[in-house]
Formats: structure tokens, C-alpha cells, sequence
């Protein structure tokens, strides 16, 4: 039974043990913000709406302000079963705004005074069934199509949302240095993640290193040109309205720097994961190869590769402001004025610094890759003499 544990088959197992345990800590890991709910003297729950009044929205061309009343008849909680009526209130905004109709089912915040209900504040449609059908569509998908390698997936991606909601969300709210706590998470992750693919093994140290070094790379840039384009960090959506809730000690700027790398970690990681695989494969077909050659052969498959990661990177980042690029074609706003735009200068920060990342991480994986996976061969080679020493001079006896 012992031979079915060998140390190769540990060091590829071991990762998923040791990311199963990480994320059943950070399941239970308080964040040390779950008291503070807007709503202390309320129950969230969903409801149905059952009709509805728009008799006080005022319409102004596109812009709906007012409030719509809803019947509605609460599904869960304390108050099911009961019929209230819902208030959906609505700013003038149509990014913000919803309109419910009779057979919706809304998720509201009831207020209330021991068993009466005060008021019944409808928030948004109810998503979250659809979202975890979703979620579980493309969790049996996965493993059907990808097996063992898709549970490890899978197992990464819960490590990975965990890991930001759990831990690096409420350090950057306590006011931690966002840049070091941002590359700490950073390297965890990228470790955990190429370790569920290779195991503890050569292959991953090779990998983690040439993509942390990528990751450093981005991160000092990011800093740089920050500081050289004068972008603040309020320009990332809804910033201002986390200082005027109580956390104006926070540094924006940097939290924006800490996500340049951060978002730029996972192209890194995949390119990577691909130039240490495909020198893997070289040294094993080549056994006689030097470290040089190797190298020389993940700096061409990166070569490749880089092509298409830089394009990903702007298709990821620019996907998001379709909307304001056709404002600027609507309004003839010159291209050198678009580009001076803060909010365009930041997306450029974005994609260009995270295109320098994979440029650099594929020349520092092929090398680390190239050094750590010949050395083994060089290592097996110098003790394969020794190895067969004991079995030479017991044939030399018998003759």
C-alpha cells in the first residue's frame, strides 16, 4: 500500500489538499465587517411582486424619477406568507434605476418593530437562483469536458474569490499598505494555482518565478507611470463613494496601482504556465539539452504567444467602455483629446503595463524554466554511475 504514495505522486496531490484546507479556513475567516449591515432593525429576503403603481413616476424624455409602489408577497423569512407594500425608488439614473413588473420576484430590505413590518425597501430583481444555475452549469461543464484538471479549476477559482473577499477586501479597508498586501495575495494565489497544475514540482517553482518576477515588473511600472500620468485613484468606479462612507483615510492611488498587477496576474500566469510546459516537453524529448538551448526554446514559444496575450489584454480592459468610446465618436472628440482623457489614460495604464509584464515574464520564465529543468536532468545524470556501482560488482563476483 505504501508504494501507491510515492513522492511524485504526493507532490502533485499535495496542492489540492493544501488549497481544499485553505478555502475551508477562509470560509469561516471573519472579515471583521459583518456588523456593519446599513440596516441593523432589518431582514433581507425576496418577494413577489404581485401588481404594481407608477402613478408617481414622473417621465422627462428618457429619465424616470419618482417612486413605483408594488404589492408584493414576501417568499422567505420571518414575514413569509405576508402581503406588503414595497416602495422601489428611482434617482433619474437608468444605470441605477430598476422597474418591476407583476410576476417579478424582487429582493427587498424590511424594516421592522418587533412582528410589524414598517417599511419594505425593494433593492433589485432577485438574480441569485439564476447566477447559481449558472455557476453550477459551468462547474458540471467543466468537469465533464476537463475531468480531474477541472475540479482543480474549479477548486482555484472558489481559492481566488475567497482569497479577495475574505482577505485582501478588508485589509484594504483597515488600511493596509495596498501595493505589499496586493502582491503577497498575489504570489499566494499564483503559487496555489500553477502548483493545482503541476503538483510541487520543478515546473511549478520554474513557473511562480518567472510569473512573480513578470508581476514585479508590472507593479513598479504601474507605480511609475501613475505617478508620471497624474492619474488619481478615484477614477475607479464607485472610489469616491467609499471615502464619503466613513474610509477618507484610505489611499486610492495606490489601491488603482495595486490593481494594475493584480489584473494583469492572471495573462502572466497563463503565459507562464504555457512556456514552462513547452520547454518541459523539449527537455524531456531532448534530455541532452543545456539550459541555454532550453531557455532559447521558451523565449520563441513565448514570442508566440505574446501576440495574442497583449490583444487579450485590451479586449479584457476596453470590452467595459464601449459605451463611452461611441460617446466620443458621437461627439467628434479629436483622438489626441480622447487619449489626454483621465479615465482613458488610466485603461492605457492598464493594458500597456500589463502587456510589459507578459513581455518580461516570458524571457524570465524561460530562463528560470530552462535553468530548474535541466538542472534535473544534470542531477539524475551525475547520480545514475553511483546507482549502478552496487549492481556491477556482485556480476563481477559470480563470474
Amino acid at each position: 500500500m505504501g508504494n501507491h504514495l510515492t513522492p511524485q505522486a504526493l507532490r502533485y496531490h499535495a496542492p489540492v489538499l493544501v488549497c481544499l484546507l485553505a478555502i475551508l479556513v477562509l470560509i469561516f475567516l471573519p472579515t471583521g465587517f459583518e456588523g456593519a449591515l446599513l440596516y441593523q432593525e432589518a431582514e433581507r429576503c425576496k418577494a413577489e411582486v404581485l401588481s404594481v403603481d407608477d402613478s408617481a413616476i414622473i417621465d422627462t424624455g428618457l429619465v424616470r424619477s419618482g417612486e413605483q409602489r408594488c404589492q408584493l408577497e414576501i417568499l422567505d423569512g420571518a414575514f413569509a406568507g405576508q402581503t406588503v407594500t414595497g416602495i422601489n425608488m428611482l434617482n433619474g439614473s437608468l444605470e441605477q434605476d430598476k422597474i418591476f413588473a407583476p410576476g417579478d420576484v424582487a429582493q427587498v430590505v424590511v424594516s421592522h418593530d418587533g412582528d410589524t413590518v414598517t417599511n419594505v425597501t425593494m433593492t433589485d430583481h432577485y438574480r441569485l437562483g439564476w447566477e447559481a444555475l449558472m455557476a453550477v452549469g459551468f462547474a458540471v461543464f467543466l468537469i465533464l469536458f476537463a475531468g480531474r484538471t477541472g475540479v482543480r479549476a474549479i477548486a482555484s477559482f472558489a481559492l481566488t474569490v475567497l482569497t479577495l473577499w475574505k482577505v485582501l477586501v478588508p485589509l484594504y479597508l483597515k488600511g493596509w499598505n495596498p501595493i505589499w498586501v496586493g502582491l503577497a495575495i498575489t504570489l499566494f494565489l499564483t503559487l496555489i494555482i500553477i502548483a493545482l497544475v503541476y503538483g510541487f514540482d520543478r515546473r511549478c517553482w520554474a513557473a511562480v518565478s518567472g510569473s512573480f518576477l513578470g508581476i514585479l515588473v508590472t507593479c513598479v511600472l504601474g507605480i511609475l507611470f501613475t505617478d508620471l500620468f497624474q492619474i488619481h485613484g478615484a477614477v475607479m468606479s464607485n472610489s469616491e463613494s467609499l471615502l464619503y462612507s466613513g474610509y477618507a483615510h484610505l489611499n486610492l492611488t495606490q489601491i488603482f496601482m495595486a490593481s494594475i498587477f493584480i489584473g494583469a496576474s492572471g495573462a502572466v500566469m497563463d503565459l507562464s504556465v504555457d512556456i514552462t510546459s513547452a520547454i518541459h516537453e523539449v527537455v524531456e524529448k531532448r534530455p541532452d539539452l543545456d539550459w541555454k538551448e532550453a531557455a532559447k526554446s521558451g523565449v520563441n514559444v513565448g514570442r508566440a504567444a505574446m501576440g495574442t496575450m497583449t490583444t487579450t489584454l485590451l479586449f479584457a480592459y476596453s470590452g467595459g467602455y464601449i459605451a463611452l468610446l461611441m460617446v466620443f465618436m458621437a461627439q467628434g472628440t479629436p483622438v489626441d483629446h480622447i487619449l489626454n482623457y483621465k479615465y482613458v489614460a488610466a485603461e492605457i495604464i492598464h493594458t500597456v503595463i500589463g502587456s510589459f509584464g507578459l513581455v518580461t515574464v516570458a524571457p524570465f520564465t524561460a530562463l528560470c524554466a530552462g535553468l530548474l529543468l535541466t538542472r534535473k536532468r544534470r542531477e539524475q545524470e551525475h547520480a545514475m554511475p553511483l546507482s549502478h556501482e552496487p549492481e556491477l560488482q556482485p556480476a563481477e563476483t559470480n563470474e
